[in-house]
């Protein structure tokens, strides 16, 4: 569990990082640009909707581990709109509130 946390922790920072120097390049219209390659329908495009679909898997996850409840509806708004940024800190908290069981992290209460 301390390497995968490790790996969280380094992963998010690798993000952040590569953001702040993308939006620094380029500014902060990701919407745009994201939503302009999908519908150019080139390869970029095609990356674009596959990762869009992740996302909409990875809340939907989100919610249904947290039980549709309304705190979970919100974190899975922030799990779509987030993406990994999200996702790491959200696994990080999970695997320090479940004392590193998986089957905790991965099905919440329902367990």
């Amino acid at each position: 569990m301390t390497l995968f946390r490790l790996f969280l922790v380094a992963a998010w920072l690798g993000l952040m990082g590569y953001t702040a120097v993308v939006i620094q390049n380029h500014g902060p219209d990701l919407l745009t640009v994201f939503f302009g390659d999908i519908a150019a329908i080139g390869w970029p495009g095609q990356f674009n909707f596959d990762f869009t679909i992740l996302l909409a898997l990875s809340a939907l996850w989100v919610a249904w581990r947290n039980q549709f409840s309304a705190s979970g509806l919100l974190l899975a708004l922030l799990a779509q709109f987030g993406g990994s940024a999200f996702l790491l800190l959200y696994l990080l908290v999970l695997s320090v509130q479940t004392r590193g069981d998986v089957r905790a992290m991965l099905v919440g209460d329902r367990r």
